[in-house]
């Protein structure tokens, strides 16, 4: 959660009381955020020591979508609103006679294509709350405008500017102006280079380094305001004196440009002549549409009594909870026509609240939480596990007892991971690839888990020998008929490590846990067995040619062969007959043949692979040593589990 640090002295001062640590630590609980830390003792001991040292902070925790909460101005009036010092306050937009004017150009959608404004108008300013109105944008910056990649800010001296403005993108080397902090023009191009050394712009240059474009606001006589979201102009910075400000607003969401907008308007209004008054400002789009901004309108909801006394245990009326929501700066009412029914007034500083809950939890907050009742739940549930959680414990505890090592990589790897580095081409219609990695290590929804277990060994290569792990757990793949486009599968995968294969030795895990499962192995001569599991020699791009086999499971009830495969060839008539010495070949042919055709007729199911890995596999995970793996799912095994509640149980 973000930290504010707040003059103690000054908030304590707005809040008309001077409070203990332990005194502020219970109001900040009750209200629900957190006291983090005083740093009054600190301030003090420096003192002694004739020390400099800052007045005494207050560290306050507050929620990551509480936005007005970012600043000591909107701690102080929340907490004043809730200690019922005053009521909510309500902004209203002051229009002048003449409304500027912001004109947005059509090159702008190729970079950021929204905008909003908005005027404070005979600010008052001290030192502090200079510093606060600076520290509210780097605030908001970190927080909802995601390091300035989505919204932008920008404030300004309105006194230095000439109306209506602009706001552009052009090519960086058709930009040149003087920079904030700065004694000489330069180009944009330019500046990319100058603030690659000034580490608290550098992170910011990369979102519109590569544009061809690079927005840029003017006013009447093309004097730069500023090019977001990098840096503000030198000409129009604000400062103790600054009387009206401009607020400028860039961003690719549109949704966020408004709440930050409003934030930033709504929270040092105060300081206006007239308090809470904000002057608008009119935005014309390149489409010709026309907005005001900005809007510091309420939005009308509802929620229902009911519904808060069944979540809280409460049994208040619908003019109580009324009561307790204006607490939290919402205006609220009871129906005229619905007793059960609360008309609520959303603020616009409130954008954290969605549905009808988070007006419930408003209302549990100015009731108190300490203060709700504690009783049993009306209704008693009894747990049980999913059925595949079930078999993946017990494939984990038989495999952990027989001396392998349980590993838990990560569920996302990179494209080349779960594809090139084992061999294997993407079809592009199985792998769940992200939109928008973070980075190149996780691009996809890994398909296997082979790269999870290899990667691990890759990193405990130094380790004695042989190193043998496991891993239960899911994968995920495309699935366009379920709702989601996606189904999750449960695998069980494991990797032995060593200076030899030992296939055998994956051969005998294997034959472990089916053996647990109670599936018996089916070999020549048991192939008429209605239940068990065979292997069948084949080719796969990931494991050493003649050294790989698929893992087939047949159901029970499911036909068996009814013929050897093994003795047995059909002929080219189509009746049976002994396969002759001379014609060996053929006869294998014709037997392979046969035995995909009638694999294919019966019920029997490929649930994964075993073998030696290709040596071209070990060696980009950077093993060392030779590995057999073995993989397969352990949906076929689930079996269904009884309803709780059924009349057999």
């Amino acid at each position: 959660m973000p930290t504010v640090a707040v003059d103690k002295e000054d908030l304590f001062e707005r809040l008309g009381k001077t409070y203990t640590t332990e005194e502020f630590d219970h109001l900040c609980f009750e209200f629900g955020i957190e006291l983090d830390e005083d740093t009054t003792a600190e301030v003090e001991e420096a003192a002694k020591k004739g020390l400099p040292a800052e007045r005494p902070q207050l560290k306050i925790e507050v929620p990551a979508n509480r936005y007005d909460l970012l600043c000591i101005e909107g701690i102080a009036r929340a907490l004043r609103v809730f200690l019922q010092k005053q009521t909510a306050p309500v902004y209203k937009l002051v229009e002048p006679a003449s409304m500027l004017t912001a004109t947005v150009s059509p090159e702008t959608a190729q970079i950021r294509p929204f905008f909003a404004c908005a005027i404070l108008r005979n600010v008052t300013f001290t030192p502090r709350s200079y510093a606060s109105f600076i520290d509210l944008q780097d605030k908001l910056h970190q927080n909802i405008c995601r390091r300035r990649q989505l919204v932008a800010i920008g404030t300004h001296d309105l006194d230095t500017l000439e109306p209506p403005f602009r706001y552009e993108a052009r090519p960086p080397n058709n930009i040149k102006f003087k920079p904030l902090n700065k004694t000489e023009e330069y180009t944009a191009t330019q500046l990319m280079t100058i603030y690659e050394g000034e580490k608290h712009l550098a992170r910011y240059l990369p979102i519109i380094r590569d544009s061809p474009v690079y927005p840029i606001i003017y006013d009447k006589q093309d004097r730069v305001l500023s090019m977001p979201p990098i840096i503000n102009s030198e000409h129009s910075k604000i400062t103790l004196n600054t009387k009206n400000i401009f607020i400028d607003v860039t961003a690719t969401d549109e949704t966020k440009l408004n709440i930050v907008v409003n934030i930033v308007a709504t929270m040092f209004s105060e300081y206006c002549a007239e308090p809470y008054s904000i002057e608008p400002v009119r935005v014309v789009y390149p489409d010709g549409r026309t907005v005001i901004q900005p809007d510091v309108s309420s939005r009308q909801t509802t929620a229902r009594a009911s519904y808060i006394n069944s979540c809280t245990a409460l049994s208040l009326s619908a003019e109580e909870i009324a009561s307790l929501l204006e607490r939290m700066s919402l205006d609220a009412r009871v129906s005229p026509s619905n007793p059960d029914e609360i008309q609520v007034d959303v603020p616009c500083t409130r954008p954290d609240i969605f549905h009808e809950c988070d007006i419930m939890e408003d209302a549990a907050i100015a009731y108190g939480f300490n203060n709700l009742p504690r009783t049993f739940p009306t209704t008693s549930t009894v747990a049980q596990p999913l059925a595949v959680s079930k078999l993946s414990d017990l494939v984990r505890q038989e495999w952990a007892m027989a001396g392998w090592v349980e590993v838990l990589p990560l569920i996302l790897c990179s494209h080349d991971e779960n594809f090139a580095w084992l061999n294997r081409t993407d079809d592009n219609k199985t792998a769940i690839k992200l939109a928008n990695p973070k980075t190149a290590e996780y691009q996809v929804i890994r398909t296997s888990l082979l790269p999870g277990l290899l990667k691990t060994i890759r990193e405990n290569r130094k380790h004695p020998l042989p190193i043998r792990v496991f891993e239960t757990s899911d994968i995920a793949v495309k699935d366009t008929s379920a709702e989601r486009q996606s189904r999750n599968i449960r695998h069980a995968g494991a990797v032995w490590c060593n200076k030899t294969a030992g296939f055998e030795i994956v051969c005998g895990l294997l034959d472990r846990i089916m053996a647990m499962l109670e599936v018996p192995r089916i070999f020549t001569h048991t192939e008429n067995a209605t239940h068990g599991y065979y292997l069948k020699e084949t080719e796969d791009p990931t494991f050493f040619p003649g050294r790989a086999a698929k893992i087939f499971y047949r159901p029970k009830g499911n036909p068996p062969y009814s013929e050897s495969q093994m003795s047995q060839t059909p002929s080219a008539s189509g009746t049976t007959q002994e396969a002759e010495p001379s014609g060996l070949i053929a006869a294998a042919k014709d037997a392979v043949s046969a035995a995909v055709s009638k694999l294919k007729s019966t019920g029997d199911v490929e649930i994964g692979l075993i073998g030696i890995l290709h040596p071209t596999v070990v060696e980009k995970f950077e093993i060392p040593y030779p590995c057999s793996a073995l993989e397969f799912t352990l949906e076929p095994f689930l079996k269904e589990v009884p309803h709780i509640w059924a009349d057999d149980v």
